[in-house]
């Protein structure tokens, strides 16, 4: 061999581990996604750009060095277990999962694909994690709220609608957290005059049928609960409210955006953009048990001042004061 070639081959070798890490950076890395909600629901694709535009401040950028394969269960359970299975069959570098009914299906099909988890009531109690500083296991996130913290919606009802004593619950039976937020509202309910009726969100005719038969009765007012059942049915339940000429309570912003008449819980489009930050530092070999889960930073309080009117209230100054988005 003359000397020349011998030396271009030694070059060559020298290249090959180079060549290789280039090629193993630009691995293109895939994140499973599942919403318990409908793809067409404008609040969905508000909450997924967000989590896009904290994916690609780390450098994720979709299409190029990350693919996402989403699934939608729109509320049904039977849906969100088929999906749940399916992404963790793509065997997924991370899982991105909003809610309780998303996250409970998941671990069932898997102990070992990473997961992060967004609007989660109580992981601890449900058994998702072994405690919020150290979930220990493939699981971490960001919580909604704690149980407790259901007990301010009927405060703020009796302060925006002080003769109410009568309050339709809708909460999600079937649910862990529906049971759990019913109960903090319960806890409060004797000592501000309130009788409380539960509402399953489950069926959209039965929520009607309910509500109806409530109204015939006067003083009532509503409280709608977290759960993806609402979220899917929040045009039909706002609507309902309004015909009823019921004061209602909601427990994220959106539902005041749709013509709900006060809204306050956390900033769940929030959640998804600090979410994108654990996804980042899990697809760069970060564990889920070592990642802690987190409570909301931000709530925000939304008024419906139009609504309001309608309903013919009037808001006192010192809760307008505190309102965080005041629609009129």
């Amino acid at each position: 061999m003359r000397r020349r070639d011998f030396i271009a081959g030694l070059g060559v070798a020298a290249a090959w581990p180079i060549a290789a890490q280039a090629q193993q950076r630009e691995r293109v890395r895939r994140i499973g996604v599942l919403l318990n909600i409908t793809a067409d629901d404008p609040e969905a694709q508000t909450r997924l750009a967000a989590f896009a535009q904290g994916l690609q401040s780390f450098g994720w950028i979709v299409g190029q060095n990350v693919r996402v394969d989403y699934r939608w269960g729109g509320g049904s359970v039977d849906a969100v277990h088929k999906f749940a299975d399916q992404l963790v069959a793509l065997a997924p570098d991370v899982i991105l999962a909003q809610s309780t009914a998303a996250v409970a299906p998941l671990l069932q099909s898997t102990r070992t694909v990473p997961i992060v988890f967004t609007v989660v009531a109580d992981p601890v109690g449900a058994g998702y994690v072994q405690s919020l500083a150290h979930p220990g296991g493939n699981a971490t996130g960001f919580t909604g709220f704690e149980y407790a913290f259901a007990g301010k919606w009927l405060e703020i009802l009796k302060e925006i609608a002080p003769s109410v004593t009568r309050v339709a619950v809708l909460r999600e039976a079937g649910s862990v957290t529906g049971p759990g937020q019913f109960g903090a509202i319960q806890a409060v309910a004797s000592t501000l005059g309130v009788e409380l009726r539960p509402v399953d969100t489950r069926d959209v005719d039965e929520i009607e049928r309910d509500i109806t038969a409530f109204a015939r009765n006067s003083n009532g007012g509503m409280i709608v609960t977290g759960s993806p059942a609402a979220t899917v049915h929040r045009k039909e339940i706002v609507a309902l409210a309004a015909r009823h000429r019921l004061p209602a309570v909601y427990w994220t912003r959106y539902f005041a955006i749709d013509g709900g008449l006060i809204s306050y819980g956390p900033d769940l489009v929030d959640q998804f953009r600090r979410a994108s930050g654990y996804v980042d530092r899990i697809l760069k070999g970060e564990k889920p048990a070592d990642l802690p889960v987190q409570a909301p930073t931000k709530y925000d309080l939304t008024i419906n001042l139009k609504t309001a009117k309608a309903l013919g209230l009037m808001v006192a100054p010192t809760l307008s004061a505190r309102a965080d988005e005041l629609i009129e």
